[in-house]
């Protein structure tokens, strides 16, 4: 795919710690998928759009990396390209950075298009399998 890179900054905030100030871990996976989301509204593309469709896009693995910690009242950007487009999935890599420039986290995200009523698999639609090609092109 394009190298076509999308950022999102995220403040750490206190709820997103643990006693010590530190990131908890599930809440990274938060940060990841507020970029996806965040990505996908730029291009014009809103999920409950999607989920009145009947369309949802599901997390179907993910593979993480944690370098460091990421610790209350930081500034982190969260960022994510479209590593493979399929016909029913998309492979997200992505990375969470501090204001330092260090690596916190790093990720693959493959998340599946499925009919919800049924939750199975779906083809992207065309609608949207578009965009993001023009996209990361």
């Amino acid at each position: 795919m394009g190298t076509a890179e999308f950022n999102w900054p995220v403040r750490v905030y206190y709820e997103d710690t643990d006693a010590g100030g530190i990131v908890y871990n599930a809440n990274y996976l938060k940060f990841l998928e507020r970029a996806r989301t965040e990505w996908l509204r730029t291009l014009g593309i809103e999920q409950d759009t999607l989920l009145e469709q009947d369309i949802a896009f599901v997390v179907r693995h993910v593979d993480i990396q944690f370098r460091q910690a990421a610790r209350f009242n930081q500034q982190l950007n969260v960022s994510c390209h479209v590593a493979e487009l399929k016909r029913a999935s998309i492979v997200f890599e992505q990375k969470i950075i501090d204001e330092s420039g260090s690596l916190i986290v790093s990720a693959a995200v493959t998340v599946a298009c499925v009919r919800i009523s049924q939750m199975k698999p779906v083809a992207i639609p065309e609608a949207v399998s578009g965009v993001i090609l023009r996209a990361t092109n």
